[in-house]
């Protein structure tokens, strides 16, 4: 069970990112899994997980989304918010570029392409040039 502390912390860090995350969560999977979805990626996944020390949030941002990459086309939806979170934590779209580029070695070049066109969809949904 997550701490109130570290859903407190999550709770900060999901609004920078990706605002009104646990919200759309919340109104989406509430009614059918109550106190689950959002209280599980709010206060798990961001306020214990990627609120860690050890490594700087840009760079589990790059991490999750060559993740997300290799994993392929079913993860286009979480693919494109993490694209849009990492733009948000700092990171270039040159270098979100190149951990999809690099996740070819691990799952395909079709899964590679597919993740580059989603985050470019996102980088000119932001406006972001290369």
């Amino acid at each position: 069970m997550t701490s109130v502390a570290a859903y407190s912390r999550g709770r900060a860090l999901a609004e920078h990112l990706n605002p009104g995350m646990e919200a759309a969560l919340r109104d989406r999977y509430g009614h059918w899994l109550p106190d689950a979805v959002a209280e599980t990626a709010v206060g798990h996944g961001m306020g214990e997980v990627y609120a860690r020390e050890g490594l700087d949030l840009k760079t589990r941002l790059l991490v999750t989304v060559g993740a997300l990459a290799a994993m392929g086309g079913q993860t286009r939806p979480q693919l494109k918010v993490n694209v849009a979170s990492a733009l948000r934590a700092g990171a270039s779209a040159r270098e979100i570029c190149e951990a999809i580029f690099q996740m070819h070695l691990y799952g395909g070049m079709p899964a590679a392409i597919n993740a580059l066109n989603a985050a470019i969809e996102v980088f000119e949904a932001e406006g972001t040039s290369p």
